[in-house]
């Protein structure tokens, strides 16, 4: 019997991480997306990020009632309908770019993302218990691998199909201003097939968790509504200050990802075009995918709490090292960052779930939520680099990393709630 659940479990662990693959992919095509939609709309760095805003502000909107969606449903029916809202969303890409609406794009992200927050209030506390508590940080790492895998593969999908036809902005200042029009029109609608694409992809994966069982997880699942409030899981130190860290690690992560195809663009960093930039990117996130892989095999030796304070404090000198320089090390110093960004999200969620219990699943619904930090700190760092440039706005960053090396030494210490 024990080796029969351990069997069930594996493929449980197999299907779900399928899962963490497709929104990964899909997250990371907003890179892709932040530059494209800058050059088909004309705008400037801070409502270029309102793409990250509406995307990441779900997380904050949606979080709790995803959370209750999952303690009435279950996690196998809350991924199935979060792939379903998020196939829907993916197909409102479609519409958007036929009316060349910024505001229609911003809708369907919305959507979109609302879809993806359910799948990561269900699979991220899902995998972590569907084994031993001691695999947990091991378990969440390799999920987050084939998660990095898609983000890995994005940027050069989103290049290869979206990008591929971008003129240099002194071939488009040779464009009249009707062929300037029609030009841009042209540019918004690259993104309907590869989203129908992901959409049917969805769809399909759906359909194929609706057919598999997965075992349900009683801490997450079996507790009626209200039964833990949010306000008790916070007074517990280690999740308190998780939330924090995952909304400063998430602004962090995405700040630099949106920005990377403009900054080593730039005259005196890459000076490449945007479609090949796209490749360091794809670099970017491949770190991230080599780094969690590793992660996963490290961690069934080395404490989580080390091994995220020294992978944070890694990432720090290289947003510092960036930021003093130019060329091609400033280039390969923000790629870098990917490596050790690899296994910050899934060691504090774990770090922030250890040992709550029946309050596991308000505690996911809150860490989450923090996933908004893709939301705010984007914006707030392309207000910086209307103001300062891009190269300096990176502080914004080196001072999110700082926190999560305080929370790996201090902050997700396990002590009994605060009353």
């Amino acid at each position: 019997m024990h080796a029969d659940g351990t069997n069930r479990n594996r493929l449980a662990f197999g299907v779900v991480t399928a899962v963490f693959f497709m929104w990964g992919f899909i997250t990371v095509l907003n890179d892709v997306l932040v530059p494209h939609l800058k050059s088909v709309f004309d705008l400037d760095y801070t409502r270029t990020m309102l793409i990250q805003f509406c995307f990441f502000g779900a997380y904050f909107l949606m979080s709790l009632p995803s959370g209750k969606v999952v303690s009435a449903f279950g996690c196998k029916n809350s991924i199935i309908l979060g792939l379903a809202v998020t196939g829907v969303g993916a197909l409102l890409f479609y519409p958007a770019a036929a009316a060349r609406s910024y505001a229609l794009f911003l809708g369907a992200l919305f959507v979109l993302a609302s879809g993806i927050t359910l799948l990561q209030v269900a699979a991220n506390p899902y995998v972590s218990m569907l084994g031993e508590p001691h695999g947990a940080s091991s378990r969440l790492n390799l999920s987050q691998a084939f998660n990095s895998l898609g983000t890995t593969l994005a940027p050069q999908f989103g290049g290869l199909l979206i990008l591929s036809g971008v003129l240099a902005p002194e071939a488009l200042a040779k464009l009249d201003a009707s062929q300037q029009l029609a030009y841009k029109l042209q540019q918004a609608q690259a993104v309907q097939l590869p989203y129908i694409g992901i959409a049917l992809t969805l769809f399909v994966l759906a359909a194929v968790v609706y057919l598999f069982h997965l075992p349900a997880i009683d801490d997450i699942e079996a507790h009626p509504d209200g039964a833990h409030p949010y306000r008790e899981a916070l007074k517990h130190r280690q999740l308190f200050y998780g939330v924090v860290a995952i909304f400063l690690y998430v602004g962090a992560e995405v700040s630099i990802g949106s920005f990377m195809i403009n900054y080593i663009s730039l005259p005196d960093i890459g000076a490449m075009s945007e479609a090949h930039a796209a490749r360091y990117v794809s670099l970017y996130w491949g770190g991230a995918m080599i780094g969690r892989f590793a992660g996963s095999a490290l961690l069934t030796r080395v404490d989580p709490r080390r091994l995220l304070a020294a992978f944070a404090g890694i990432a720090t000198l290289l947003v510092l090292t960036t930021m003093l320089t130019a060329g091609m090390f400033a280039v390969w110093s923000a790629v870098a960052i990917g490596l050790f960004n690899s296994i910050m999200f899934p060691n504090i969620f774990t770090l922030g779930i250890e040992k709550l219990g029946p309050l596991t699943g308000r505690a996911s619904s809150l860490l989450v939520m923090a996933i908004v930090g893709g939301a705010i700190i984007p914006v707030a760092q392309g207000r910086l680099a209307d103001i300062f440039g891009v190269h300096h706005a990176f502080v914004l960053p080196f001072l999110c990393y700082l926190f999560i090396v305080f929370y790996a030494l201090r902050g997700s210490r396990t002590e009994p709630a605060r009353g």
